[in-house]
């Protein structure tokens, strides 16, 4: 990539990447914008304006009390100047791992009047991250009578980032013998392979060392080495082979550890002990160990610890048959995890606003509210609503995002508190479901006027009675609350 394109990359994650759409709050202000900045930037490092793109004066950001509500706080706004600044740390690996678009979505709230506006941050990948060997040393035996075109896989680098900057190249170093490919797993990594070029010799030369490369696309590129040893052996016997370069097999995720998956079958036409193939895991992430277990006499590939569609839904397992005299063969399993229908969804408040004002009117936000579900497909998709309390609705307002809004007046005097139960259920065969209790508190305001205990009353008064005698007592009362509801008493005619 030319610089002058990487610098325009560079100054381009200060800019609101998106046109703003316009609202349907009052004020006629966007409901959502986008911006987008690297990964790692230092704490209170500036987003945007977020006031200016809101269209919103700083002065009035005291009073309007604009805010961050989301689940983890990677930013907070600066009262001052309406600025949006890094409050956390940001790692692109840590938030989205290997996705090739990463972004932050949260609300931003704002009071007096009430305006919600969604955001969306995307977090580009800057080249931290180094391709590494799990090993700085790859021992190989290779037989001399082996014919040239005969590939052998070796260990992959591993590279934490993501796009351009993630792993790009190997590299071999000048040599007579070996040559270099690269292969490519299903799920996307790639690894190398050596080839061999000419005919070994163990007489003329029974070593040789070369030295792996690994480059990445960054700019600078960063790279890391290992060595590769190669033993030339005699040749006495003949190379197991496998019946298959690469099995495939799917499995439910819900398998119980000690399932058998597979048996991988390898021969050699070699009789008695040179003849004997032991089996065992050849480049495989540690990942792969953890989940599955490999019989080194039989090949039969089994379950080691439960599987989680949503961690991981493909597993890529290089299997080794080697015999006595060293000689090996190689092939690939790849196993497709299938989702199930395990994971509830999650019903999350990131805010509430109580108390509310009974006067409030219909149409008046309680809360925000989000769901998520680590399912995929109809497994994942996930709709939300209350149960009872007809005084209140749903209103989505973006994907995965609701708004709880009252439906109606309310009325303190009749009910004071609410518990609004909202429920998230997926469209699994058969469905799950979670639900979250929001309490709601009405505040008071002074809407009922003082009522006597009677309409009229009729007093009798005897004569000559001396000034400040009691002659009747009246009373009223008021259903408001406190100030709101206190009485007091006066004559207006006589």
């Amino acid at each position: 990539m030319k610089r002058s394109t990487e610098t325009s990359g560079r100054t381009r994650w200060r800019q609101v990447l998106l046109s703003f759409l316009l609202s349907l709050f009052r004020g006629a202000l966007p409901d959502q914008i986008r911006y987008s900045i690297p990964e790692e930037l230092a704490k209170n490092s500036v987003v945007g304006n977020l006031a200016k793109d809101l269209g919103l004066n700083v002065p009035d950001l005291s009073a309007r009390k604009l805010r961050i509500s989301a689940e983890k706080e990677y930013f907070v706004v600066k009262p001052e100047s309406g600025d949006l600044l890094v409050s956390n740390r940001i790692d692109r690996e840590e938030i989205c791992g290997k996705k090739p678009l990463c972004f932050l979505d949260f609300d931003t709230v704002a009071e007096n009047p009430l305006n919600i506006f969604h955001v969306t941050v995307i977090v580009e990948d800057i080249n931290d991250n180094t391709p590494l060997f799990k090993q700085s040393k790859i021992d190989l035996k290779i037989v001399e009578s082996t014919k040239p075109g005969k590939t052998f896989p070796l260990d992959p680098a591993l590279d934490s980032d993501a796009g351009p900057n993630s792993l790009q190249k190997y590299y071999l170093n000048d040599n007579e013998y070996f040559d270099l490919t690269e292969k490519q797993t299903p799920d996307g990594r790639k690894y190398p392979e050596l080839i061999l070029k000419h005919s070994l010799d163990r007489e003329e030369q029974n070593f040789h060392q070369l030295l792996l490369t690994a480059v990445d696309g960054g700019d600078p590129p960063q790279s890391g080495t290992t060595q590769i040893q190669i033993q030339v052996t005699d040749a006495n016997d003949n190379p197991p082979v496998f019946s298959q370069d690469v099995y495939r097999v799917s499995l439910q995720e819900g398998v119980p550890p000690g399932f058998l998956i597979l048996r991988v079958t390898a021969t050699d036409q070699d009789e008695g002990v040179n003849a004997e193939i032991t089996y065992s895991f050849h480049n495989v992430d540690e990942q792969v160990k953890q989940f599955f277990n490999l019989n080194q006499r039989t090949g039969e590939i089994t379950s080691k610890n439960d599987f989680d569609f949503e961690i991981a839904n493909s597993y890529t397992l290089r299997i080794e048959a080697k015999d006595p005299g060293d000689l090996a063969a190689h092939c690939s399993v790849q196993v497709e995890i299938l989702d199930e229908n395990d994971c509830a969804p999650e019903v999350i408040v990131t805010s509430v606003f109580t108390p509310l004002p009974e006067d409030s009117p219909p149409g008046t936000v309680i809360a925000l509210i989000k769901t998520k579900d680590r399912d995929a497909g109809e497994n994942g998709e996930v709709y939300c609503q209350i149960l009872g309390k007809a005084e209140f609705i749903l209103k989505s307002y973006s994907k995965n995002y609701y708004k709880l809004t009252t439906d109606r007046t309310l009325d303190r005097e009749e009910i004071s508190e609410y518990n609004i139960t909202v429920m998230a259920t997926d469209k699994g065969k058969p469905p799950l479901s979670s639900s979250i209790t929001i309490t709601l508190h009405i505040a008071d305001v002074n809407d009922n006027t003082p009522v006597f205990h009677q309409a009229s009353y009729v007093v009798h008064v005897a004569e000559n009675n001396p000034p400040g005698a009691s002659i009747a007592h009246v009373s009223a009362s008021d259903p408001d609350l406190g100030p709101n509801g206190h009485v007091s008493y006066s004559i207006v005619a006589s």
